[in-house]
């Protein structure tokens, strides 16, 4: 199984208003993505900044949303909370309890 890690800040006082497009938006497409498994958003209120962790079944899957314009879509939706570009990683996860 692969993560897909995208760190990000936000404007200030934006934390409330970004988790609306993720519940509304963003998780329903996601969840119709071929290998998806499941996905967390973690926020840091008191300091503006976030990171989403989606699970992906394989490495092709993880990197068909990037190359087929989905996870810019996705990104878009962000830009009036978006202090800047978000950082994105993927990552094989080799152990989990």
């Amino acid at each position: 199984m692969f993560a897909q890690a995208v760190r990000f800040q936000l404007k200030p006082g934006m934390v409330d208003e970004a988790t609306e497009i993720f519940k509304s938006s963003v998780l329903p497409a996601v969840q119709q993505q071929q290998g998806f498994k499941r996905v967390h958003l973690l926020v840091d209120e008191e300091n503006n900044r976030g990171i989403g962790l989606s699970y992906w079944e394989t490495r092709a899957d993880v990197d068909a949303i990037a190359s087929s314009g989905f996870y810019q879509e996705q990104i878009a939706k962000f830009a009036a909370v978006f202090a800047g570009p978000p950082e994105r990683e993927v990552y094989e996860i080799r152990a989990e309890a």
